[in-house]
């Protein structure tokens, strides 16, 4: 049979995918990643992470200085208006120079990106275009897209879903976002702060599913002051195009008599799926699990030897930072190292204003926790209203949470809303992955005024109290 054409193939060029490229390049490995569409990132980089918050960012400032803040701030703006085109137009450029930049990376280290649709022909040949390749280990990459909604279709105009929700040439009147996760928050802020009136449909009873519950709570309460409306435990039945806009018919989660919702522009975000077809996986004899996932053990193995597979297309959260860990761990496990990445210690955050951000486990999932083992937990709580650089920037909103075992004090889980909660959230993030104690975060000298001193004030208040409330 004939040699190798590569070390280690990967399909797709994701956060995951990517990075896994690049590292085992820097292993020594000979790398290949195949990518059919155009530019290298995936959706993070091309239609996700990154053009979102390209345009959460702009328009945080628009409204800033539209609703009087800044003018309140003794920074006046005589006339001042939205040029939309010039906001898409910052938008694009940011994703330009990030995705050119994957491309200069796999040059420099000697990537070879292999352009086109992948599929396998056996256990260590995969087609990519028209072309056949062989390689010792082939990691799947190839991330996650949009779920589709029964009832809702889909036509980039009225009726979009996160990637058309981005491209949208004026704003909307009245934009109704079915899902209220954490795509649909972010996206609807956007449209929110530059004049839509948003309406958010959720099926759950509370918007951020999966988030610590007085989070949950508290970020309602927030959004709905910033003018959003929340139909909760509501379930959207169809959708129709009417002229220019679209008429939702919705009822209730639990039964009852529907009704309509007249909106000019209808965003579908009530999930990801797994990117699992047209990778003629039978033929590599792999299967997808119930959710159409690639089941895998701890070090990234599939049950075919030489086949491995990270991100989006495994079971666990769907998110970049998370994919681009395991795309470093698989590269240094097939390259014969230890690649370990803890999923107890994973961030997420939501990018609105303010942020909102969590690592470990939420309160319920702790106490049910230690329920079960026959422990306690101790919960410290502080208020961004008693934090003084969140006062001087005029940002009351939000609160740090800190979830701590009751006997060893080891922290279980850290919770916040705050402006900057997704950078405060590495420093948690870091203490956990040393197994710190509350008592360990309260006892360093955080620097002052900042906001991340209620993080060091949640901490003394799980075994005391806090200094200023």
């Amino acid at each position: 049979m004939a040699d190798y054409d590569f070390d280690v193939l990967v399909i797709g060029a994701g956060p995951g995918g990517y990075v896994a490229a690049i590292r085992a390049a820097q292993l020594g490995l000979k790398v290949a990643c195949a990518e059919a569409r155009e530019t290298l990132g995936g959706t993070c980089l091309n239609v996700g992470c990154i053009p979102s918050k390209a345009l959460l960012h702009a328009s945080e400032l628009f409204e800033e200085a539209q609703s009087g803040a800044l003018a309140r701030l003794g920074v006046k703006i005589d006339s001042m208006s939205l040029d939309l085109d010039a906001m898409h137009g910052q938008r694009l450029d940011a994703v330009k120079q990030l995705t050119g930049g994957i491309e200069y990376l796999f040059k420099k280290n000697k990537v070879e990106w292999l352009k086109g649709r992948a599929s396998f022909e056996g256990k260590d040949m995969v087609k990519v275009g028209d072309r056949s390749v062989r390689a010792r280990n082939i990691v799947i990459a190839t991330g996650s897209s949009v779920m589709p909604l029964p009832g809702v279709t889909v036509d980039d105009e009225a009726i979009v879903d996160s990637t058309s929700a981005l491209e949208l040439p004026k704003v909307p009147g009245h934009m109704v976002v079915i899902g209220g996760g954490v795509i649909g928050l972010e996206l609807g802020s956007v449209w929110k702060r530059l004049g839509a009136k948003v309406t958010v449909v959720e099926f759950l009873d509370q918007i951020l599913p999966g988030m610590d519950g007085e989070v949950r709570k508290e970020a309602n309460k927030i959004f709905k002051r910033q003018g959003f409306t929340f139909k909760l435990s509501t379930k959207v039945t169809g959708a129709t195009r009417d002229g220019a806009g679209v008429t939702l018919t919705v009822e209730p989660a639990a039964g009852g008599a529907p009704e309509t919702i007249a909106a000019d522009v209808v965003l579908v975000a009530i999930g990801r799926r797994a990117n699992t077809e047209g990778l003629a996986l039978d033929k590599a004899g792999l299967a997808v699990n119930g959710r159409g996932q690639v089941e895998i053990d701890h070090e990234f193995r599939t049950l075919v030897p030489g086949i491995w597979a990270i991100g989006d297309v495994v079971p666990g959260p769907m998110l970049a930072h998370k994919a681009e860990d395991e795309g470093i761990a698989v590269a240094e496990n097939i390259a014969g190292l230890t690649g370990i990445v803890n999923h107890d210690v994973i961030p997420s955050v939501v990018y609105t204003a303010p942020e909102i951000a969590g690592v470990g486990l939420t309160e319920e999932q702790a106490r049910e926790r230690a329920k079960e083992a026959g422990g306690d937990i101790k919960v410290g709580k502080f208020p961004m209203m008693a934090n003084s650089r969140a006062k001087t920037n005029h940002e009351p909103d939000g609160f740090v949470k800190v979830i701590a075992d009751a006997t060893s004090d080891k922290v279980l889980g850290v919770w916040m809303i705050a402006v900057p909660a997704g950078v405060m959230i590495a420093q948690a993030a870091q203490a956990m992955e040393f197994g710190a104690t509350s008592e360990d975060i309260a006892y360093t000298c955080h620097a002052h005024p900042t906001h991340a001193e209620a993080f060091k004030e949640a901490a003394m208040a799980v075994r005391g109290k806090p200094i200023h409330i």
